[in-house]
């Protein structure tokens, strides 16, 4: 990535921005500056239906301005956030869930039962994990508008986790009228129940995004934990401004024109660490895992022994390397398909990942590939997910392969991927990105690994086996049982190869040393944030 030196000054930075939000504004007095927190996320915001899209900030902007019914603590356990509690019924099947009193969305009318069935039939009409717990539902209903009534076919241990948990998207609450947009097209209006709440008016798409405190969120009493617990806006105005160049963010961070940066690029790390302003936190603690997605729709992808053939040259170290900047303690080979540490992620993938080229060029040539165009897309403003691409693309030459690499920026690469044209009509054939263990650890909430076809994630790998299989893990009844039926889920990946696992790593975030609170976690959480 282009690097540039470091600007030393707030007319330095302001120059290289848009003039939209140049960061120092005399207007802006220092009593208004301490109740601002001004954070560089991830990539450039431009989808704001954390439904419709499961990039990372299009789900920190939904953490931000929405709530959910249920939250999980930082040990895994579920706990009630928008429910005051939840009863179910002797034989297991009906589950009536209270909301808490005093609810309000943004626009200051109540929320109720309607609002978040509707909210939950629209999330699991498209979410991975959503869909396999909508299966169990035999009605969606409500009791009054304080409470949920929900009949579920036949018990299901997996349904109260599935709406508390979520996977690549998360239930969040809305009101009725927006919960009705198809899930296949994004929501027109920004209206939630959160602690915070979108200023729509200041919002310039992919540059600057605004949020307000919610004078009417009533957080919990009890004190924030992972996603759960009293939720609570310490600060006036929270500012998102994208700054696309890596060392002018990290520029802006030691100045203190901006307070957090969220994901910093490993080769600035050692700079910032010498900084006794800064402090480095890890962007999520469950550890990435990368993935390289392949569109299973069409060719040559389309064929599972193109894929295998792929999967037997890629090497882990290569691609770890790429994104930690040679730091190995912050990266793992991981020859597994659902994540190394967590409880179903045991490394069976040794014999499929050997990192041969030899032997992925014979097994393409036995492959029947024709020699059809690949495209890849990378998202270049992405550092922790750009270099991915260029070793792919290296890797399919050597192959033999007709492999083009399309590097643009994150917005685009979300925005083609949904494309299920072929590649000469905008299509694509391979993508890159990175999911945290903490939200693809079991079969059911792993969105890679899921065979649903066009329902289900961007690639649309189909196989009624596989659902078959991951159906049987969430009927297991726990123990050796359940693990067994997860290496059955492995094993058929490794055959199928809807993706491949490239490793697992980690991401620093960095921040103003006066900043306390911060939650680490599945998303930059505004919440419990503040200054000191």
């Amino acid at each position: 990535m282009k690097r540039r030196n470091f600007l030393g000054s707030a007319a330095g930075l302001a120059a290289a921005l848009p003039s939209k939000i140049a960061i120092s504004q005399p207007a802006i007095s220092q009593s208004a500056r301490a109740s601002m927190l001004r954070l560089v996320p991830v990539t450039a915001l431009t989808v704001l239906d954390p439904v419709f899209s499961t990039s990372l900030v299009t789900t920190s902007h939904g953490w931000t301005v929405y709530d959910t019914l249920f939250g999980i603590d930082s040990k895994g356990a579920i706990k009630p956030q928008m429910a005051e509690g939840y009863t179910v019924s002797d034989d297991g099947r009906t589950y009536v869930i209270k909301l808490r009193d005093g609810l309000k969305f943004h626009n200051g009318e109540p929320v109720r039962a309607q609002d978040c069935i509707q909210s939950l039939i629209r999330w699991t009409s498209r979410e991975s994990v959503g869909q396999t717990a909508a299966k169990f539902v035999d009605s969606w209903g409500v009791a009054d508008d304080r409470s949920l009534k929900i009949t579920l076919k036949r018990p299901a241990s997996i349904f109260l986790e599935a709406i508390a948990r979520g996977s690549a998207s998360i239930p969040f609450m809305m009101p009725e009228h927006v919960a009705k947009t198809d899930a296949y097209k994004q929501i027109t209006e920004t209206i939630g129940s959160g602690p915070y709440r979108f200023v729509d008016k200041e919002y310039v798409p992919g540059i600057l995004s605004v949020y307000a405190r919610n004078a009417d969120y009533v957080p919990r009493q009890e004190p924030a934990d992972g996603t759960s617990g009293g939720k609570v806006a310490h600060f006036d105005r929270i500012e998102w401004q994208t700054i696309p160049d890596s060392a002018t963010a990290a520029a802006a961070l030691q100045s203190g024109e901006v307070d957090w940066y969220e994901q910093v690029q490993p080769d600035l790390v050692p700079l910032l660490r010498r900084n006794a302003d800064i402090r480095l936190g890890n962007a999520n603690p469950s550890l990435f895992n990368g993935v390289m997605r392949f569109n299973c729709m069409q060719p040559p992808f389309n064929n599972p022994a193109v894929r295998r053939a792929v999967m037997l040259g890629v090497r882990q170290h290569d691609y770890m390397e790429a994104v930690t900047g040679n730091d190995s303690s912050a990266f793992r080979d991981c020859k597994a398909v659902l994540p190394c540490g967590t409880a179903f992620g045991r490394e069976l993938g040794a014999p499929f990942m050997p990192g041969d080229l030899d032997k992925a060029r014979a097994a393409l040539a036995a492959s029947g590939y024709k020699g059809e165009k690949v495209v890849i897309i990378s998202p270049s403003d992405v550092p922790t997910i750009g270099p991915f691409g260029d070793i792919t693309h290296d890797l399919l030459v050597k192959m033999g392969m007709n492999s083009d690499l399309v590097s643009t920026d994150w917005a685009t690469v979300a925005s083609r991927r949904v494309n299920r044209e072929p590649v000469e009509k905008g299509g694509w054939s391979i993508f890159h990105t990175w999911a945290p263990s903490s939200i693809i650890g079991t079969p059911v909430e792993s969105f890679p690994l899921r065979g649903l076809g066009a329902a289900g994630w961007a690639g649309w790998f189909g196989d009624e086996k596989m659902e078959e299989l991951i159906q049987a893990w969430v009927l297991a009844n726990g123990g050796e049982e359940r693990a067994t039926a997860a290496d059955a889920v492995q094993m058929r990946a490794f055959e199928m190869v809807p993706f491949i696992n490239l490793g697992q790593f980690q991401i620093r975030s960095a921040y103003r040393k006066n900043l306390t609170g911060i939650i680490e976690g599945t998303g930059a959480f505004m919440w419990n944030v503040r200054r000191v």
